[in-house]
């Protein structure tokens, strides 16, 4: 996925980053001083870096990841880093609710940040189930600040999800080597190809792996026809306008404060407090 995001057709990450950068002085004044940072997900650190440099005497950084090794080595690089902040890494589904660790300083705020536009991976309920989450965590004080892919047409859509390098068909794919490697499948993966629509109905992007010929495949005991042209759905991204981002944001118990976006209204940034 990081080479997915250094690939040229892949807007969301450079231009997030990019906002991040020229609005970085409003942004740390929204969120206010001594704010307890809590990351669900603990990805690329460069705009977690960005944002902790820039606060105002940030009381504590709890990233939260379901993988423990990923997200160990993320929070030890930030030690490094920054040797006199709190950092209290917790290993969780953060689709769930989890325990929050003890408060070692005081604390004016709770803020989740949540960067990427991962929020557009789920489904309308559930995104709004996991921002409910998100808001029991923030607790009645606190706020979200996060990423939101914008609705935009199709031609700077698609290119972002099927890359001239292959880098996006071949994270697409890796699907069914693992089904291969880690459950006994027999899967057959030249005879699959990775293809990205933009479902304009539903606003978002379909990723697919579509099957090049008629074909049958294992997975255990069951198996599974495939005809020429039928393809497995991997994957949803979402993308909003800002009226629809707004619904789900009132419909999980917050309140837009304020956006950010970049020059071609491709991204935003938001900030949102707790109802």
């Amino acid at each position: 996925f990081d080479r997915i995001c250094e690939q040229p057709e892949y807007y969301p990450t450079r231009v997030e980053l990019g906002i991040m950068r020229h609005n970085i002085a409003p942004i740390a004044e929204a969120l206010g001083p001594r704010a307890r940072v809590i990351e669900f997900g603990s990805g690329s650190s460069l705009k977690t870096r960005l944002l902790l440099e820039h606060l105002e005497d940030p009381a504590a950084y709890v990233p939260v990841d379901i993988s423990r090794e990923h997200l160990m080595n993320a929070a030890s690089a930030l030690v490094e880093t920054f040797p006199e902040l709190a950092i209290r890494p917790v290993c969780a589904d953060f689709t769930q609710p989890f325990e929050l660790p003890a408060p070692e300083l005081d604390i004016d705020r709770n803020v989740v940040f949540f960067p990427g536009s991962t929020i557009g991976n789920f489904s309308l309920p559930d995104a709004v189930k996991l921002m409910q989450v998100m808001r029991a965590e923030a607790g009645d004080n606190g706020g979200l600040l996060i990423g939101v892919d914008l609705i935009k047409d199709r031609d700077i859509l698609e290119p972002a999800y099927n890359d001239a390098a292959g880098v996006t068909a071949d994270f697409n794919l890796n699907l069914l080597e693992r089904f291969n490697r880690e459950h006994g499948a027999d899967f057959s993966i030249e005879d699959f190809e990775h293809r990205a629509v933009f479902d304009e109905q539903h606003g978002r992007i379909e990723m697919q792996l579509v099957s090049q010929q008629s074909q049958e495949a294992r997975i255990g005991e069951d198996r599974f026809e495939f005809d020429a042209g039928e393809y497995i759905v991997t994957e949803h991204s979402h993308k909003y306008s800002i009226e629809q981002f707004e619904e789900i944001a009132n419909d999980a118990g917050f309140v837009p404060q304020v956006r950010w976006l970049d020059d071609d209204n491709l991204f935003s940034v938001q900030y949102l407090r707790a109802a």
